[in-house]
């Protein structure tokens, strides 16, 4: 979670809205608002906030119809949602627990309760959902949650999964010390998200499969775009991830391919059917010759 998290409040009353801002920007706080059902949830697709504070009655589409859209993208579907209402029936907060609301507090409400509230939830989400600590990126546990998703929900029948894996990180360690080999982790992690970010959708997913395995999840339209503009955008900066002193040498490790970036073949919903989720990242490591790392992250 960023050091400053962000809360998006969704609330039609502008004065309530105006207030919460105030009051959780002061809490040190990022805060974003939105008084329109279509705003909030075109907001959670760009901003991606770490939290939702979310009035059932809107203008336009309901919280509940919000708080469903916001569960369909896959970037926030684990993202904490508190509503913020004046219903009180047993029903209204059955059907909010059913679409993975997290909280439900009623108005009139007590600032300091909602602050607890919401600490409580972003501590929670933030100990449920690791990310790797150097890339930020969503760990092997919650990766694997994912794809055992997709290959059981009958809905998603057009998907791809590629394997990007950086090779002969472990000797590049030894050579220039864990700030370097901290930096290439870095250094890809950013090349990977932003050509998904130039190429992809908000759907599209990366985390790890290992320390030094990552996995792009999308679908069969852009994935040959995204593994061409992947490869010739790291293949011609391996070379700098090297300290300048050693640039030369960074020439001849290239030449020797001691530190390379491998991109394995893809596994995709056209294949025979994957029985679970170790059959397919099987399938992603043997198809493209690399090991598998079993070693401890960093």
């Amino acid at each position: 979670m960023a050091e400053k998290p962000q809360i998006l409040i969704v609330e039609d009353d502008l004065d309530l809205s105006e207030m919460l801002n105030a009051y959780f920007s002061v809490q040190g706080y990022e805060v974003i608002t939105a008084a329109w059902g279509e705003d909030a949830v075109r907001l959670s697709q760009e901003k991606d906030p770490d939290l939702v504070v979310l009035d059932i009655r809107l203008p336009d589409i309901d919280g509940y119809e919000v708080c469903r859209r916001i569960r369909l993208n896959r970037r926030t579907q684990h993202t904490p949602i508190i509503f913020l209402t004046e219903k009180r029936d047993r029903v209204d907060k059955l059907q909010g627990l059913e679409l993975g609301v997290v909280d439900y507090i009623t108005k009139p409400f007590d600032i300091q309760e909602l602050r607890l509230r919401v600490r409580n939830a972003l501590n929670r989400a933030e100990m449920q959902y690791p990310v790797n600590p150097i890339t930020g990126m969503q760990e092997e546990m919650l990766i694997e949650e994912e794809l055992q998703r997709m290959l059981y929900d009958d809905t998603r029948a057009d998907w791809c999964v590629l394997l990007v894996t950086i090779d002969g990180l472990e000797d590049f360690r030894e050579a220039y010390g864990f700030v370097a080999s901290d930096d290439v982790l870095r250094a890809v992690s950013l090349m990977l998200n932003n050509t998904v970010r130039e190429v992809g959708t908000n759907n599209d997913l990366i985390g790890h499969l290992g320390p030094q395995d990552f996995v792009i999840i999308t679908n069969q339209e852009r994935i040959t775009t995204i593994r061409e503009r992947i490869l010739a955008r790291l293949q011609q900066s391996m070379e700098y991830f090297y300290p300048l002193r050693d640039r030369d040498k960074a020439r001849q490790a290239m030449s020797e391919k001691r530190l390379k970036l491998m991109l394995g073949s893809v596994a995709s919903s056209d294949d025979p059917p994957f029985y679970d989720v170790e059959t397919l990242k099987q399938r992603l490591y043997e198809s493209s010759s690399i090991p598998r790392n079993n070693s401890e992250p960093n």
